[in-house]
């Protein structure tokens, strides 16, 4: 016989001859299994009250994020429901968590910060946290620093990262495969990553069509409720996941059911996706902010694949090819523009840039010479540069030196011997009080060929990472770096994080607190 207790959020049954507590159904987690997290295993034959062999392991995970409490100096139970101050067998004190949250900024990659001012552009790796407050605090270069803590890389180490509450009380981390469409769980106090599987009925999550981007719950104007995640694009269509801690699962809703060809948009509480349409054509779909569809508007034979990200500004959503560029306004058609003659996108040197005009602009090659092009007009001005400048969003670097002024203009330079370094920029850090950009950046050492090729597969001997900002500081050092464009800088627990799918280990640096 099992005894019934209900809290606000939770139903837990009692086990009237051991004492164990198991929770039976809890708000927004769907489908629940106490046992799931022995996905490896099964209870042993001999002792049927014995708890799952890794369960123990996770409830510390999971009574912080549901609020229940633990045994502080007794054994009679492993956890209890919400709200328990005492053990009901012997009446000692318990560790509540109940009220306890935590209040940290979420992160989505900087390509989804909406709290970014609108004349910044969206979509670019700009953040609006104020991570050089502390990283400056560091010895200055020539010294050079250390990481100051470690944690394993996912099974699946190409992967983007998300760190947010989704409803619970403490923040989390997640890291999505997309190549496989596998979902990890980083679980903080058992120090190992979970690989959640998917419930009956969820969708596939892998989408390798284009640059992959999801959609947190916030952008949509409410907040997440328990489990909820993001909006994310699938092969078959755009889905919202649900994230259960406790069954190591999730699950997923259709949004639109249609194959998309490109990681959808926000501007002006409309959601943009780029699919496939019947016709083998492109349509845009928009949905608004109670994710209503509006009819898709045709836009024609373009390609299925090998979009960026949209990059937000001045009102309206820009996807960028290599054969052209595809804009929309809500309220209006979708354009598409293709690039003029002679003229070709160098993608992969970095993102659209601005001019002090507030023009946005892409570095390319026009046959004899490097220029930029602008954006967002069928007429586009072109102004030549004499090489490659590597960044996105005013953050750029002309070889290993920084570009102050227009995005053509010359490089600003104080030291003639980073003349045979390149600076590659990752994150840049927005700061309202700074004159100039500032943020983290990689500089291969004794580099004197072609960027495209540092950028592709040829070993870099020597890197260093290092904060570009009111001081520089050298952060770490790196041999042997390769595909260094597969470097995913991200934010969580008050942390600046690098990882690359090469490393066993993902470096992390101490920040201030960013509450």
């Amino acid at each position: 016989m099992a005894y019934r207790w209900e809290t606000p959020a939770s139903v837990w049954l009692e086990d009237d001859r051991t004492g164990q507590f198991e929770l039976a159904t809890s708000e927004g987690l769907g489908q629940l299994n106490w046992n799931a997290p022995a996905q490896a295993g099964a209870l042993a034959a001999h002792d049927p009250t014995r708890l799952p062999a890794r369960l123990p392991a996770r409830l510390p995970d999971i009574a912080r994020l549901l609020g229940a409490s633990l045994p502080a100096g007794c054994a009679h139970a492993a956890i209890y429901p919400e709200g328990f101050a005492f053990c009901p067998e012997c009446g000692r004190p318990l560790e509540r968590f109940a009220g306890r949250r935590q209040h940290l900024p979420d992160w989505w990659g900087p390509y989804a910060d909406a709290l970014l001012p609108r004349h910044v552009p969206h979509g670019l790796p700009v953040t609006s946290l104020a991570l050089g407050d502390s990283l400056e605090e560091r010895p200055a270069a020539p010294v050079i620093n250390r990481f100051d803590e470690a944690m394993p890389t996912p099974p699946n180490a190409h992967c983007v990262f998300a760190a947010a509450g989704y409803g619970f009380p403490e923040q989390r981390l997640l890291a999505l495969a997309p190549g496989r469409g596998v979902l990890q769980y980083w679980d903080p106090l058992a120090e190992l990553w979970q690989v959640l599987l998917p419930e009956d009925g969820a969708a596939d999550l892998s989408f390798t069509a284009s640059d992959y981007g999801w959609l947190p719950v916030a952008s949509l104007g409410h907040e997440p409720r328990r489990g909820e995640v993001a909006l994310l694009p699938t092969a078959h269509g755009l889905r919202r996941l649900w994230i259960n801690p406790v069954s190591e699962t999730y699950r997923t809703e259709t949004l639109l059911a249609a194959p998309l060809v490109a990681a959808p948009g926000t501007m002006r509480r409309h959601i943009a996706c780029l699919a496939r349409n019947p016709g083998g054509g492109v349509s845009l779909y928009a949905l608004d902010a109670d994710l209503a569809p509006a009819p898709a508007q045709d836009c024609g034979a373009l390609p299925l694949s090998g979009w960026s990200r949209p990059v937000g500004y001045d009102g309206r959503l820009l996807w960028l090819h290599p054969e052209g560029q595809l804009s929309w306004r809500p309220g209006e058609a979708p354009q598409f523009l293709p690039w003029p003659d002679t003229w070709l996108p160098s993608l992969d040197l970095g993102g659209p840039t601005l001019s002090r005009d507030g023009r946005m602009w892409l570095i390319g090659h026009d046959g004899q010479s490097y220029c930029f092009l602008e954006l967002g007009t069928a007429s586009p001005q072109r102004e030549r540069i004499d090489g490659a400048r590597l960044g996105f969003a005013n953050l750029l670097f002309r070889r290993g030196h920084p570009v102050l002024d227009e995005p053509w203009s010359g490089e600003h330079v104080e030291d003639q011997g980073e003349d045979d370094s390149l600076v590659l920029p990752l994150l840049r850090s927005f700061n309202n009080n700074r004159s100039q950009p500032s943020g983290l950046v990689l500089r291969f050492h004794k580099y004197t060929g072609r960027a495209e090729d540092a950028l592709a597969n040829r070993v870099i001997p020597r890197t260093t990472v290092e904060w570009i900002g009111r001081s520089n500081v050298i952060l770490d050092e790196i041999a042997r770096l390769a595909r260094p464009h597969e470097c995913v800088p991200f934010v969580y627990a008050n942390r600046l994080w690098l990882h690359h799918p090469d490393w066993n280990r993902i470096r992390g640096w101490h920040l201030e607190a960013l509450t």
